[in-house]
């Protein structure tokens, strides 16, 4: 059994495959306490962890393996050939969801959007090649500006089904973020679309669910993509 740690800017994720691709189990914990508690007890064949704050080897070290046990980093053996000019500086997330998009599409030009505390695109080559792609601000962190930096505007909560003209304050802010992020979102597959006519479109992470039903043109929703694409790489240095 194979488990992957996925600790971002808000959530710590976790999974368990038993195969190549299968996952049987997936956590969500909110402290490293609690993932910690979860792990010590339990023993794995292999594991991998990725960290956006640099605490893996602290979690690492309560992880029981009797196999392999992995940091995700620059130092082990990628799945994909990254061609980012500066990768010590590439979020692992992100390179952990375009190994994902590979796995899922092989010798397929794919474009990864993951929705969550950043909005990320990033783009794989039908060579198995990550090029890089774009950062933009998370709908929780647009909603979060447009409190913090003007004088009245309130802070509001997302909702689904925003309409287009918002009557009020509160459905005018829910209109500019989700369906500005929608348009964008549109707008970028468009552009990419026209280089790439055979573009596979992936969208994942925390927030997709609200904008995967809204979306124009044919996109693949699969929201554990990160950790797909981390079981991916463990099992292509497990075996190598």
């Amino acid at each position: 059994m194979n488990l992957c740690i996925d600790i971002g800017n808000t959530l710590l994720k976790v999974a368990l495959f038993v195969t190549d691709n299968q996952m049987i189990q997936k956590f969500t914990f909110e402290t490293e306490k609690e993932l910690i508690d979860w792990v010590d007890s339990l023993e794995f064949q292999n594991a991998v962890i990725s960290s956006v704050k640099g605490q893996e080897n602290e979690i690492l070290a309560h992880v029981h393996c009797y196999k392999k046990k992995l940091i995700f980093n620059n130092g082990i053996n990628f799945p994909i050939k990254n061609l980012y000019q500066t990768p010590e500086t590439l979020g692992k997330d992100r390179l952990a969801a375009a190994i994902g998009a590979l796995a899922l599409f092989p010798k397929q030009s794919c474009l990864v959007i993951d929705a969550g505390t950043c909005i990320t695109y990033d783009f794989i080559t039908t060579n198995g090649e990550y090029v890089g792609g774009a950062i933009s601000p998370g709908m929780k962190m647009r909603f979060k500006a447009l409190s913090q930096f003007t004088a009245k505007l309130p802070l509001i909560e997302p909702e689904e089904n925003v309409k287009l003209i918002g009557v009020n304050t509160k459905t005018s802010i829910q209109s500019g973020v989700i369906n500005g992020i929608k348009f964008e979102i549109e707008k970028t597959i468009e552009e990419y679309q026209q280089n790439y006519p055979d573009l596979q479109v992936i969208l994942c992470g925390g927030d997709a669910h609200f904008f995967e039903s809204i979306i124009k043109g044919v996109i693949f929703a699969f929201p554990d993509l990160v950790l797909f694409g981390l079981n991916h790489t463990l099992h292509h240095n497990a075996i190598s």
